[in-house]
């Protein structure tokens, strides 16, 4: 049988596409490392010219390669550009300067970087390691303040963190410490008229607080409060301006504007579309800027760019050339009580022309690790599901970060189980409320997702048809009893500590999918593993699969189910578990065009199991 996409939902995919191809190359020009963020994961970009043409390839997150013998640097419009070894490499001319002649930058080992270089352009080439981290759990990273006059060296475990400054205007000075770190105090700085800002979760409650110290005495001691989150409110980002400050928050499911005045000492409160869902920040080079840019999408919206103008005091939705992307789709936000009656946000979307919604199929999404918030930007895939009839919803279990910090910690290490409840709550709501049922309803998760989707299909199988994983993390225990890996010692924060802690050991067994494989009925299983996977290693996903698959087939011998080959008789069932490994691309990152035919393999995957065609087409003959 093969899945039938109707010309509405195939007309919107390839409009989505377009879209996405122009937009991007319009709006997001190659740079090292967006500075404007202190919370978001960096990222920069290598042009490789090693042969006959010029390609581009991501380099890890913090990194910028160890670029010690580097012949000569060329500036070209913001860019500066540096070849060695047949590569150029590129940064933006104002990243990691100190000076014209003087450069800061990071090198990348094992998927850490804990060393900081300096490296001079004057008569005689120099380079010299000015700073080192000795604690595996801390990564280091290297931003500038808006104005230029800071750079700051930051290393940052998941809980704590701990700022060097070097002063652009001398930077052959040792860099000078902000304040030491504390155990669960994060802080990150910025300048302003010989003040520091700082974006720290010191005091209570532990959430993200605005506060300021002056720079010659930065000592805890002096931290003054100039604004505090509310509870339950998600900081996303922070974006300095001369005389301003734009926080961009979430808060029970809706996006926010908070502007604070340095010059009248006010803040003033933005309520952003109800529609939108994730914030996509540009660029502001300049900080004496009065406008402030920035995108708003959901999985079902492309990006619309607005601006907030200080003058104003207002907000304007930017006019966008490309013809929009319309389409009817009900935006829903629901709240599910948990085992323990916390409320769980839930963010649902289905087609408005939609009748009979449990008989649709439903795809769930989850995450709920290291107080990141489910991706909820535009996918063009989902604005076709939605055309075809599906409902897609957005489970935020503890974990996460949709409702601040205190999100987190109440669902990480003795916490986790928390997230699997929420999980199961959420999905019976939906059911409870009509949103499909379970012979209709798959589960999608990717990376540290895994852990919850792959517990929900141990404990409560019944709930769902089908699962699409991508690189999932499921052999928690193993990994975590590996210390010579990469990342399992910074990853303690997250999950414990089971080679130091028997309560951990035993904690983590009683919900790590692979340790809770059992012979019982379970969904249909698709997993995209890459082979060269630093974060997940293959070979963890590939005894979760081999036990999967002889639990799943001892129960149907169990329950006297003939057996025959690998398929089961006409009236029975037994689940499909396929493993999908990519030789190219890593953790959850692949080309557009492999990204492309991922996509196509999960959609007809879905569309298979949970009969899709069949839902459609009752009456008709399904080609």
């Amino acid at each position: 049988m093969k899945a039938r996409t109707s010309c509405v939902g195939l007309k919107n995919l390839l409009q989505g596409l377009s879209f996405s191809v122009k937009y991007y190359s319009k709006h997001n020009h190659l740079q090292t490392i967006r500075l404007s963020s202190k919370i978001k994961p960096k990222k920069c970009y290598i042009l490789d010219c090693s042969g006959s043409t010029y390609t581009c390839r991501t380099a890890p997150p913090g990194s910028i390669l160890p670029w010690r013998f580097f012949s000569c640097k060329i500036k070209f419009g913001e860019n500066v550009y540096f070849e060695e070894n047949g590569c150029i490499f590129l940064s933006k001319a104002d990243d990691e300067w100190a000076t014209n002649d003087v450069l800061y930058y990071t090198s990348q080992k094992n998927l850490k970087c804990q060393n900081v270089f300096m490296t001079t352009f004057t008569n005689q080439k120099h380079t010299k390691l000015v700073y080192t981290e000795q604690d595996a759990r801390f990564f280091v990273d290297i931003y500038c303040t808006k104005d230029r006059r800071f750079l700051t060296i930051n290393s940052n475990s998941k809980t704590t963190s701990e700022v060097w400054l070097i002063d652009c205007r001398q930077p052959f000075k040792l860099p000078a410490l902000v304040q030491a770190r504390t155990k669960g105090v994060i802080y990150h700085i910025e300048h302003r008229n010989d003040e520091l800002y700082i974006l720290t979760t010191y005091g209570e409650p532990a959430e993200y607080k605005l506060m300021k110290a002056p720079v010659a005495s930065s000592g805890l001691e002096n931290w003054q409060l100039v604004y505090a989150l509310e509870e339950k409110t998600k900081l996303v980002d922070l974006e300095m301006f001369s005389d301003h400050s734009v926080m961009f928050l979430k808060k029970a499911g809706c996006l926010y504007l908070n502007v604070i005045s340095f010059v009248s000492h006010s803040v003033h409160s933005v309520k952003l579309p109800t529609w939108a869902c994730e914030f996509e920040l540009e660029s502001h080079p300049e900080h004496t800027t009065s406008t402030c840019y920035f995108q708003l999408t959901s999985p079902v919206h492309p990006p619309k760019r607005f601006a907030y103008s200080f003058k104003e005091n207002n907000l304007i939705e930017q006019a966008v050339q490309e013809v929009p992307i319309i389409t009817n789709c009900h935006t829903t936000r629901l709240l599910a009580k948990s085992k323990d009656e916390t409320l769980v946000p839930i963010t649902v979307f289905h087609n408005m022309n939609s009748k009979e919604l449990h008989r649709k199929p439903l795809l769930v999404h989850v995450y709920g690790a290291y107080g990141i918030d489910l991706n909820m930007s535009f996918k063009e895939e989902k604005l076709m599901l939605i055309e075809e009839g599906w409902i897609l919803a957005y489970c935020h279990v503890r974990g996460g970060g949709e409702l601040g910090l205190s999100w987190h910690k109440d669902g990480c290490q003795h916490n986790k189980l928390k997230g699997l409840y929420d999980l199961k709550a959420c999905i019976v709501l939906l059911h409870e409320l009509g949103f499909s049922q379970p012979r209709y309803t798959a589960l999608a998760a990717a990376s540290a997702g895994g852990v919850l989707a792959g517990a929900l299909c141990n404990s409560d199988p019944e709930l769902i048809r089908a699962m699409v994983l991508q690189a999932p993390f499921v052999d928690v225990l193993n990994i975590m009893m590996k210390t010579h890996l990469p990342l399992t010692i910074e990853e303690q924060e997250e999950w414990g500590n089971p080679l130091a802690d028997e309560k951990y050991m035993k904690y983590i067994k009683s919900y790590c999918p692979y340790q809770n494989i059992k012979s019982q009925c379970y969904p249909s299983v698709f997993i995209t593993a890459y082979e060269n996977d630093q974060r997940i290693p293959l070979t963890g996903v590939l005894r979760y699969v081999q036990k999967l698959r002889k639990a799943a087939l001892d129960h149907a011998r169990r329950t006297n189910k003939k057996v025959i080959a690998s398929f089961i008789v006409p009236g029975n069932c037994i689940p499909n578990i396929i493993l999908d490994i990519q030789a190219n691309g890593s953790h959850c990152i692949s080309s557009w065009e492999d990204s492309l035919n991922e996509v196509a393999r999960h959609l007809a995957f879905l569309n298979k199991e949970l009969e899709v065609c069949h839902l459609q087409h009752q009456t008709k003959s399904c080609k």
